[in-house]
């Protein structure tokens, strides 16, 4: 099978280089608003010439919708898993509480809905949604399942900065595929072929003008040595969290998996040519993932993209369009990063290679602990503004990810970070043998029944358990006693369409399920709104349970009609 895919990649790419077919960008649709509707189903769709290839989508046939936040606004989510699998839905990058953020703790079960909701305090910049489910993170995504997210705030809106989604404002999402002989996906650490939006050979038409290319690294593991064709000097101006203080000019960038950059790119005076966006990976070794060659002695990382350059994306320069921006700006914002000097705690991870079973081989740990889902690695102070060193002593890069806040990279082995790496930041690839340090602080939202994540995000080394997680400490309200819960008050009961449920103590609701008298979970409420009732109108006349869990981990069922 892996012959097969390889020889087949290998006749798409000679197909074109020799200029002869390429295939119009996909761009994904977008939601705006408020409240969200998102469907995950299995689906499918025409990658390849023949048989339609198997897919995971969400609202479509692969892929998701891009979302579209206000900052200040707080958006309601409503997440139905129509899978035949349990899966999870992460708001990569986002700070929220612990409950909402959809790592592998916040399930959702084939036929449920799952209701989080959040105010938005990020800065504008691109984010991303995607399954987060424990040993099948890879073969989630691997399936195409995810979504971008653009939250816009009143700094960025003021800049003269291209951002007609669609038109001078592109979203790339980077990936690779290996396809087997019925044009189906095969789960793999690297693909034979690459695709951008889930295009194979894509091209788009840009205006000859200053085109904003948004770009996540969406690959389970290969990394990106971003650049033009012709060589010319592009403009970083904004990563992970937010845009930088001013644009810095680079011919190369490398992407990890999970990150995310904004560059610009200047086409005035180019109407009717065309250029390629590239991925410059001949230049990597066998220490960054992606630069193991072709001939690579362990079978599992062979694939027809290795160690070579390849084309991400054929762009065609066509007419300015109206209000066109045409210079690069020379500044953006003034970014304030926590000081050192205020930082109260210091963290120390190693990045450790194992070897043999029970792990596969290029498997890594973090502190040669593997991942275990009961088990709290750190605790964090609800507050704390806190350094972590990260050492990488495997012989391969790794992109570090940590939920719940963005952070500053302070230093790589000693020295400052580039220029372009001065930014708020969720993902930080470590180099072989190297270390790099970041600040963070932890406010707003403490829990002590969810943690949060961090992790490396080569999916197959998450799914292996190069994970940990940490809790953001809360000071307890009460002491956890399971012969002292407070009853319920629920109304009206029997019901038709709202539905109010609360603890007669008035304690908060720290998560509520709707179940039928199957022992089904229907519906998920993390911190349901006291007041707001609850939406039962699609159910089916009934008897159902309630499960309810306060702020302290202590849980009341209770019965109620739906009539």
């Amino acid at each position: 099978m892996k012959k097969i895919s390889y020889l087949l990649a290998i006749a798409l790419m000679a197909t074109c280089s020799a200029g002869a077919q390429y295939n119009t960008l996909w761009i994904p649709d977008t939601l705006g608003g408020t409240n969200f509707n998102l469907t995950i189903r299995d689906t499918f769709r025409q990658m390849l010439p023949g048989q339609q290839t198997i897919t995971g989508g969400i609202n479509g046939s692969i892929w998701g919708p891009t979302l579209m936040f206000n900052r200040g606004d707080t958006v309601h989510m409503h997440v139905t898993n129509n899978l035949a699998d349990t899966t999870t839905i992460h708001w990569h990058g986002f700070h929220l509480p612990a409950v909402m953020d959809g790592g592998p703790h916040q399930t959702i079960p084939p036929g449920t809905t799952w209701n989080p909701y959040w105010k938005v305090t990020n800065n504008a910049a691109m984010y991303w949604y995607h399954p987060h489910m424990h040993t099948m993170t890879e073969e989630q995504i691997n399936m195409g399942l995810g979504g971008l997210i653009i939250v816009r705030d009143n700094t960025e809106s003021a800049l003269p900065l291209p951002r007609a989604y669609g038109v001078d404002d592109i979203p790339l999402i980077l990936t690779d595929r290996r396809f087997d002989n019925t044009n189906q996906f095969v789960l793999s650490h690297y693909g034979d072929t690459m695709t951008t939006n889930f295009t194979i050979h894509a091209q788009y038409t840009v205006p000859a003008q200053v085109v904003r290319f948004r770009l996540l690294n969406v690959a389970t593991e290969r990394f990106y040595n971003i650049g033009f064709s012709d060589n010319r000097t592009f403009y970083v101006v904004g990563s992970d969290g937010g845009l930088l203080d001013t644009p810095v000019g680079v011919t190369r960038y490398t992407m990890g998996p999970g990150e995310r950059i904004e560059i610009l790119a200047n086409f005035n005076g180019q109407n009717g040519q065309s250029i390629d966006i590239m991925a410059f990976n001949s230049t990597f070794n066998n220490a960054i993932p992606g630069g193991e060659p072709v001939n690579f002695p362990v079978a599992d990382f062979q694939n027809a993209l290795g160690q070579r350059d390849f084309m991400i994306l054929h762009v065609n320069v066509g007419p300015q369009t109206a209000n066109a921006i045409t210079s690069i700006p020379s500044t953006l914002t003034t970014n304030v990063f926590w000081n050192t000097a205020t930082a109260t705690v210091n963290r120390s991870l190693s990045f450790n290679t194992v070897q043999g079973p029970p792990y596969p081989p290029g498997a890594s740990l973090i502190d040669n602990t593997p991942f275990v889902m009961n088990v709290i690695n750190k605790n964090v102070d609800l507050g704390a503004t806190e350094i972590w060193t990260l050492n990488n002593t495997t012989n391969v890069a790794h992109p570090f990810h940590i939920h719940d806040v963005e952070f500053h990279i302070i230093d790589r082995n000693g020295s400052p970070a580039p220029a372009y790496e001065q930014g708020w930041k969720d993902i930080l690839w470590v180099p072989s043998n190297s270390t790099a340090k970041f600040i963070a602080k932890f406010e707003d939202y403490c829990d002590s029944i969810y943690p949060y994540m961090y992790h490396c995000h080569i999916a197959f080394h998450e799914d292996a358990g190069m994970m940990g997680q940490f809790t953001v400490g809360c000071t307890p309200t009460a002491v956890k006693d399971l012969n002292n819960i407070a009853g319920l008050d629920i109304h009206p009961n029997p019901a038709s369409d709202k539905l109010y449920v609360g603890f007669k103590d008035n304690r908060p609701i720290y998560e509520l399920d709707i179940i039928d008298i199957r022992g089904k979970t229907l519906y998920k409420y993390p911190m349901p709104q006291k007041g707001s009732g609850l939406d039962i109108s699609k159910l089916p006349a009934g008897i159902y349970v309630l499960r309810v869990q306060d702020m302290n981990g202590n849980i009341k069922l209770e019965k109620f009609v739906r009539e």
